[in-house]
């Protein structure tokens, strides 16, 4: 019998040349294709402004070669005869392949959307894209876990048992990760309340910056000075918050001493001119002005005032105006401003009589008190 007669697994040496040049082929041209048609969409994308090219050309650049070779050994199978048991592991191999690029795919198609809906909405909604994360986060959880199900599934495992037995295992597990879980339960609750969402400028205790990143288990914040800060979610949740992102107008106070030798009538004059100080911008409302109190060293005005604007450069900008026109006010009027100051009165009440004077050592030198004479 001659090599060419041989047979393997009922297959001539022909066949399995056969089979294996459709392996290489098949491998071949689906590498090739999906890299032109790659470059063919990257280059339509350039040009027009819909997504679903771009979208499309990412599902393809995600295509993973493993599931490219598995796709081509099952069409070179067609080939050759082969025992049930070999064919039954190749479509089980197959079907495990192409649950695995699913899952990619699905992710890729969840990232994308995501990415577009951030770069697009976030100056408008930033709450959304909050809650938009969080839940791509659940799409992308969901969808692994129906992938690793149906794998298990194509296994052969018992799936009612095996969630029954994880059901039971969950327990124990939650009570091993409560603080991941509390850190995660704490992500939903800043998703479905909104304290606070990305672009919030919040004050955390001695800390403050503004919120980059709500995560599942922690959120970062970009300090004043640069540097990134990074909360759980569950201690965040259980500090005092102060959110400037939800400041509607910002109430200021502020105060302003002079001495105690301003006349009074210009002393009645000055709430006047902080008013009028304040009423020349557009966005200022003014509450109040007040000679506050007679201070230790002072004449305290208080002034409240609201800033319609909520922008901190914005009320520093009104308030240093106001404090350069309260300068060249006082000025003009010989008004001084005040500075912690104290007067120490001192009576000099000379020397005392000289000594052996009997009872004038008791008295004061020029108090005017004589001795009374005694009875004889």
């Amino acid at each position: 019998m001659g090599l060419w007669e041989t047979t393997w697994w009922g297959n001539t040496p022909g066949r399995w040349l056969v089979a294996l040049g459709v392996l290489a082929a098949t491998l071949a041209l689906l590498r090739v294709a999906a890299r032109l048609v790659v470059g063919r969409l990257t280059a339509v994308s350039r040009r027009t402004e819909t997504r679903l090219d771009d979208l499309a050309s990412l599902l393809l650049d995600r295509t993973g070669a493993p599931f490219l070779f598995v796709v081509a050994v099952w069409a070179a199978a067609w080939f050759v005869a082969l025992p049930s048991a070999v064919e039954g592991g190749i479509r089980v191999v197959a079907v495990l392949a192409l649950l695995a690029q699913a899952g990619v795919w699905g992710s890729a198609v969840i990232g994308f959307t995501l990415d577009h809906y951030r770069r697009h909405q976030l100056a408008d909604d930033a709450e959304a894209v909050t809650t938009m994360s969080a839940f791509g986060f659940l799409g992308k959880l969901a969808l692994w876990s129906t992938v690793l199900l149906l794998a298990l599934d194509n296994l052969g495992f018992e799936i009612k048992t095996l969630l029954a037995g994880l059901g039971v295992g969950g327990i124990a597990v939650a009570l091993a990760v409560q603080t991941i879980l509390g850190d995660l339960f704490a992500s939903l609750s800043i998703v479905l309340d909104k304290p606070f969402v990305i672009g919030d400028f919040l004050t955390v205790g001695d800390h403050m910056g503004t919120v980059e990143q709500i995560g599942i288990k922690t959120t970062r914040i970009r300090s004043l000075s640069g540097e990134q800060l990074v909360f759980s979610n569950a201690d965040l949740l259980g500090s005092r918050i102060r959110n400037y992102g939800r400041m509607r107008e910002r109430r200021v106070v502020f105060t302003v001493g002079v001495t105690y030798g301003t006349p009074p009538e210009a002393a009645e004059r000055i709430p006047d001119m902080i008013r009028e100080s304040l009423s020349r911008h557009e966005e200022v409302r003014v509450d109040r002005s007040h000679l506050k109190e007679l201070g230790e060293s002072a004449l305290v005005y208080e002034t409240v005032y609201f800033v319609s604007d909520p922008a901190f450069n914005v009320y520093m900008d009104i308030q240093q105006e106001v404090n350069l026109e309260l300068v060249r006010r006082f000025a003009e009027e010989g008004i001084d401003f005040a500075y912690p100051t104290r007067t120490v009165h001192v009576q000099r009440t000379g020397e005392r009589a000289g000594r052996g004077g009997g009872a004038d050592e008791d008295a004061p030198a020029g108090s005017g008190l004589r001795p009374e004479p005694a009875d004889v």
